[in-house]
């Protein structure tokens, strides 16, 4: 299974930026879909998921109403287009994928295979 994450880079306050991950040799209909991130000197922290069918979304409040978690299971692709972005959302994003339960949708340890990290970086 290989989960390929692309789309990050550097942008300024404000701006906008989409982020991919495309997954090889996966059933991925049959999976959730998750973006956590980790800062430099801080642990890893859920951004966005989207259950089997996109039909159900969970977000982080540091980015709800910000960031939009999306799949095309065409595609075996997932996406976060991320708007009005922070100095604070500077981050390694990492793509998850895995079978949670709702109560635990938001946990690192529920998701079974990772990309390998694209970093965002956003200036003031």
């Amino acid at each position: 299974v290989q989960l390929q994450a692309s789309g990050g880079g550097s942008v300024q306050a404000g701006g906008s930026l989409g982020l991919s991950c495309a997954a090889s040799q996966l059933t991925f209909s049959s999976y959730a879909m998750a973006w956590f991130r980790q800062a430099p000197g801080k642990e890893r922290e859920f951004v966005a998921a989207i259950r089997w069918t996109g039909g159900s979304t969970n977000y982080a409040d540091s980015v709800k109403g910000r960031f939009t978690i999306s799949r095309d299971n065409a595609k075996n692709t997932v996406y976060l287009q991320m708007d009005s972005l922070k100095p604070e959302d500077t981050a390694v994003y990492y793509c998850a994928a895995g079978r949670p339960i709702t109560s635990t949708i938001t946990k690192a340890r529920s998701y079974i295979y990772w990309g390998q990290g694209t970093q965002v970086t956003v200036s003031s």
